[in-house]
């Protein structure tokens, strides 16, 4: 129900072949979880890091999939899936930054009405499965860094009559290299190139066979958005004087198990997987916002 992937193997092409996974997050609140259930006529499962419950369902006619996920504690993530196919990074960049805003309003009416409440979406983060490459050898790991970050791609004021110059910036970058201190690899030799910034993430399987799942970085993406807008809200209330508003059951021993969940090896993970978590985790900079909710909810006593 979340998404249908069919393995796509990666190919030589003279365009991007990609796979844009936007997740766009809100916070609804506790008290309207059960509200939008019902609305929506969400299904409950397990959860997507295997530990807290949350409601899917579809959002049709919206990309080439959407679908919604409400958790427990407030937090909405709208997965869009919308397959692309460019000549460059930068017309990438472009029409990301150029989407962000129209993306961020459409989740906020969609819920709003569904709600009947004025909800505003937060953020909008991306992940970028590149299933089609210009590029070879080094130039291939610059290309998907390029796409883990492409603001510096991209004019401060998105003017298109600068995307030109920006096509120009790119093919200079291709060929000098491009290396983020903060940006994470967390690719396999042979089997796959992948990164991690703060900006997003982006994978490239080699070896559609051996390499990790679509489906399974989707997942991954919507658990740690969620418990990433929920922190974020905590101290968001923090910062404007107020006492974090959250549900009993959701407040400082949850956010405990979380971080444990996030930041401690599975036995029974892959070393793909591991290197996923801790990758992604870790450039999305959730630890220290993480520690920084915790403390917040126990001075609350909450």
């Amino acid at each position: 129900m979340l998404m249908a992937v069919t393995a796509l193997a990666p190919t030589n092409s003279n365009t991007l072949g990609v796979r844009s996974h936007k997740f766009i997050a809100a916070h609804v609140g506790h008290a309207r979880v059960r509200q939008l259930v019902d609305g929506l006529e969400l299904e409950q499962v397990t959860g997507h890091l295997g530990r807290t419950p949350c409601w899917i369902g579809p959002i049709p006619e919206t990309g080439d999939h959407c679908s919604l996920s409400l958790f427990p504690f407030g937090t909405v993530i709208i997965h869009l899936l919308e397959d692309l196919e460019l000549p460059n990074v930068t017309s990438l960049a472009y029409w990301r930054y150029q989407s962000y805003p129209e993306n961020l309003a459409w989740a906020g009416q969609f819920l709003s009405a569904a709600i009947g409440a004025d909800i505003t979406a937060a953020y909008v983060l991306s992940a970028y499965w590149v299933y089609a490459a210009p590029w070879a050898g080094a130039a291939l790991d610059t290309g998907l860094r390029l796409i883990c970050a492409p603001r510096v791609l991209v004019d401060r004021d998105l003017i298109s009559t600068a995307q030109a110059a920006s096509e120009r910036a790119e093919h200079e970058l291709l060929g000098a290299g491009y290396h983020p201190t903060e940006m994470r690899g967390f690719g396999s030799q042979g089997v796959s190139s992948a990164w991690a910034s703060w900006s997003g993430v982006v994978y490239h399987p080699h070896d559609p066979l051996r390499s990790l799942a679509e489906i399974d970085l989707v997942q991954f993406q919507i658990g740690v958005q969620a418990i990433w807008a929920f922190t974020a809200y905590i101290n968001g209330q923090i910062e404007s004087g107020a006492d974090p508003d959250v549900d009993p059951e959701y407040g400082c021993r949850f956010l405990r198990s979380m971080r444990s969940l996030l930041l401690t090896p599975r036995p029974q993970e892959t070393g793909q997987h591991q290197q996923m978590r801790e990758a992604i985790v870790t450039s999305s900079g959730l630890p220290a916002q993480l520690e920084l909710a915790l403390e917040a909810l126990k001075e609350a006593g909450k």
